[in-house]
């Protein structure tokens, strides 16, 4: 990553956004306060309710996805038009409340280091705690993904993410959209395409409102999707990509 200074990065806020009408609004307001020198733009990802009318008068741009591509679909949008318009920092954000924008500075002061920065649950800072198949489908991810990226990672599905401009260039030619593409085949095309990864430790809040992505009945299959998720990612293989960085 370069040693651009903070200040001088022009950083974007990509958040995916799925009928989000009870919360988009006031999340913008605190990513406005938190960092406001940023842009920001909202995925409206099908959404049926008001999320990006709410939006737009919160003051963010607003890209809308004719139908319902998931998280994946939404980032790949918001890299292109990261890269579309000369970024230097996309960082992730939830439109449900739970990514604390007072952990931004952090973030993206972690990119002085790194290519990607995962903000972690379980790194140490707040009281956040996994239970039942999602524990231990997120214990075995960390263990194999510690070991492919030579660091500790302990939180590799966090969507809480900042990311440099190699991230940059190489998610805008292709970003993963199946389920939990965006986190484990992600992880693994950064990691073939040697770009440094790190985790920082951050507070992760209650949803400030909607309705949770994973219902119980979810939670139980999580750890076989999400084993099947990384074989996957292992076994395939994507178009090479140049995500060197030509500044």
């Amino acid at each position: 990553m370069s040693s651009t200074s903070v200040t001088s990065r022009r950083v974007l806020i990509v958040m995916p956004a799925l009928n989000e009408s009870a919360s988009v609004a006031s999340v913008i307001e605190q990513v406005k306060r938190a960092l406001p020198s940023g842009d920001l733009l909202v995925v409206d990802d099908g959404s049926v309710d008001d999320t990006a009318k709410l939006a737009r008068a919160a003051g963010a741009e607003v890209a809308r996805l004719a139908v319902n591509l998931g998280v994946g679909g939404a980032m790949r949008t918001g890299f292109r038009y990261a890269a579309a318009r000369g970024y230097d920092v996309v960082v992730q954000v939830d439109a449900d409340g739970q990514h604390d924008p007072d952990e931004l500075d952090a973030l993206l002061r972690g990119l002085d280091d790194a290519d990607i920065v995962i903000g972690s649950r379980f790194a140490g800072k707040g009281s956040y705690k996994a239970s039942g198949p999602r524990k231990y489908a997120m214990v075995a991810l960390s263990v194999v993904f510690s070991r492919l990226a030579k660091t500790r990672l302990t939180d590799v599905t966090s969507g809480f993410k900042a990311m440099g401009p190699r991230a940059i260039k190489l998610f805008a030619g292709y970003y993963p959209a199946e389920y939990l593409g965006d986190t484990v085949e992600s992880l693994v095309m950064a990691i073939r395409a040697k770009l440094t990864i790190k985790e920082i430790p951050v507070v992760m809040r209650e949803r400030a409102g909607g309705t949770p992505s994973h219902s119980p009945v979810k939670s139980a299959v999580y750890l076989s999707r999400a084993g099947l998720a990384l074989l996957l990612a292992l076994v395939r293989r994507r178009p090479a990509v140049d995500s060197s960085d030509s500044a």
